[in-house]
C-alpha cells in the first residue's frame, strides 16, 4: 500500500473540498471518490467535478443510489419536509442512516484497488448536526473493522473531526482556497452553489461559520 496516497470522499461541499486542499498539502498523490444517491441537491456531483479538475486530482463517481430506497429521509425523499434545524434528541431527517459507513466501506474497497492508504473524509463532530455517524467514536471503530475485514492497515484521516466551520473556514483560508470554497462548492440541501439557498440546515450552518470567522478578520 502506497502510505504516501491519499483518496478523498468528495461530494464538492466547503467541507469535503476543504479536506481536498487538505490532502493534497500532506499527500503526494491523491484521488478523489463522489457518490451519487438520489439526493436532492445532485448539482454538489458537478461541482465536485469542476473542483477535482482545478486541483488536477482524478475523479470518479461511483453510484450509490440504491442507499435511497432503503430508509425514509428528507435527502433523498422530496415528499418529506426538511427539518429546518434539530429537535430534540433524534437525529433530524436530513440524516441518512448508513450513509457515510456504506460511503467509507465502498472508498476503502476503491482504495485497495488503487494501492492507497489512506482515506479522507470530512466528518465532524464539533458540528455534526446530530449526524451519529459523524462521531470519532463511529470513524475509529469502522476503521478497526474495514482493516479487519480487507486486512489491510488503512487510515482514515478526519481532518475536521475537532473544527466548528469557522475554523473550517479559517483552514481553507489557510490553505489558500477561502474563495473557491465561499463560491464553488455545494453545501446547500437544495443544491444551489455558494452561498445557498440560505434556509436549509446546512446552509444556516454554513452562513453562521462564515459570519464568525469574517467577524475574526474584521
Amino acid at each position: 500500500m502506497d502510505h504516501k496516497a491519499a483518496l478523498v470522499l468528495f461530494s464538492g461541499g466547503q467541507d469535503s473540498t476543504t479536506c481536498l486542499f487538505w490532502a493534497l498539502k500532506h499527500f503526494t498523490r491523491v484521488e478523489t471518490v463522489c457518490f451519487r444517491y438520489g439526493q436532492r441537491h445532485e448539482p454538489e456531483i458537478e461541482a465536485a467535478r469542476a473542483i477535482a479538475a482545478i486541483a488536477g486530482v482524478p475523479f470518479r463517481m461511483i453510484d450509490a443510489s440504491l442507499i435511497a430506497g432503503l430508509s425514509r429521509n428528507s435527502l433523498t425523499d422530496a415528499s418529506v419536509e426538511m427539518d429546518r434545524e434539530q429537535t430534540g434528541e433524534a437525529p433530524p431527517n436530513t440524516f441518512v442512516p448508513g450513509r457515510n459507513l456504506l460511503f467509507i466501506s465502498m472508498a476503502a474497497i476503491v482504495a485497495r484497488e488503487r494501492n492507497i492508504a489512506n482515506i479522507i473524509t470530512g466528518v465532524s463532530q464539533a458540528d455534526y448536526s446530530g449526524y451519529p455517524d459523524c462521531r470519532d467514536s463511529f470513524i475509529r471503530s469502522l476503521r478497526e473493522t474495514l482493516n479487519l475485514a480487507m486486512d489491510e492497515q488503512f487510515v482514515i484521516h478526519t481532518p475536521l473531526m475537532w473544527l466548528d466551520k469557522a475554523s473550517v473556514w479559517q483552514l481553507a483560508g489557510e490553505l489558500g482556497v477561502f474563495e473557491l470554497v465561499k463560491n464553488r462548492t455545494v453545501t446547500c440541501y437544495n443544491g444551489i452553489p455558494g452561498n445557498g439557498c440560505g434556509e436549509c440546515p446546512s446552509c444556516k450552518l454554513r452562513r453562521c461559520g462564515l459570519e464568525q470567522y469574517e467577524s475574526k478578520m474584521d
